[in-house]
């Protein structure tokens, strides 16, 4: 179970928190379809969001190498135009990327005129940069509202929530974060143990990360680094395969 899931318990929506659920629950499809999981236990789709970050994306990017794994990149579009280089580099090393709007508002607070903007700039800073726009989007904090995910569709995306997101935004220690990290490794260990048959059907995890952060450039996410470090090599071990969005979805792989 997501550590930092935000439960709905049933006096909370009875109270009237409907439109609350949807805007935050990952798995909510109130506001419109969204991606949460990827089509096969084996797959880990990891995403990083708030980037890209001259101080930690080139660190992160190397570290992915290091275990062939591919990642999906939700860029800032502020952050786009001032790193176009860093956004081309981490396309070349094979990642994906999508659009995680241009200054990471609050879409909720935001009528249609307002989100489509903020979707639009980002959008329009990833196209001119890569030479093709991004297909996938996450609402900042995952917060969405009926015109929300319409506007990504409208630009193409598809929007993409989580089923964990472990907090490596806050200043704790390393050794917090790749606890928080576990129950990734709980899914795949019960896969695992469960045999050929539950290790091919059933759904597999999007992990939602940061090797950014939207208040500015250069933001310390070492700590993020460091929990990749001690878990990369455990998750390839238990026979995780590390996706982009684009190969989380694909049925071509079992």
């Amino acid at each position: 179970m997501n550590p930092l899931l935000i439960s709905a318990p049933a006096a909370f929506l009875v109270t009237g928190g409907v439109a609350a659920y949807g805007a935050v629950f990952p798995r909510s499809q109130l506001f419109g379809p969204t991606i949460y999981r990827t089509n096969s236990p084996r797959k880990l789709a990891i995403t990083f969001d708030d980037g890209p970050n001259p101080a930690i994306t080139p660190q992160l990017l190397d570290l992915l190498d290091r275990y062939q794994a591919k990642a999906t990149f939700f860029l800032i579009g502020r952050f786009v135009r001032e790193c176009p280089d860093l956004a081309k580099e981490t396309v070349a090393r094979g990642h994906a990327v999508g659009n995680h709007t241009e200054s990471h508002r609050n879409l909720f607070k935001l009528g249609p005129a307002q989100v489509t903007v903020e979707l639009r700039l980002c959008h329009n800073a990833i196209a001119n940069t890569l030479g093709a726009p991004a297909k996938w989007f996450r609402p900042p904090y995952g917060f969405r509202n009926p015109w929300v995910i319409p506007a990504a569709q409208a630009l193409g995306c598809k929007t993409v929530m989580w089923t964990l997101i472990p907090g490596d935004w806050l200043e704790r220690p390393a050794e917090w974060l790749i606890r928080r990290m576990r129950p990734i490794t709980e899914h795949a260990e019960r896969n695992a143990t469960g045999g050929r048959a539950a290790s091919t059907r059933g759904t597999g995890d999007v992990l939602c990360l940061h090797d950014g952060s939207y208040r500015e450039l250069n933001a310390d996410r070492t700590r993020t680094l460091a929990a990749l470090e001690h878990w990369l090599p455990r998750w390839r071990d238990l026979g995780l395969e590390f996706v982009t969005m684009n190969e989380a979805v694909s049925t071509s792989a079992a």
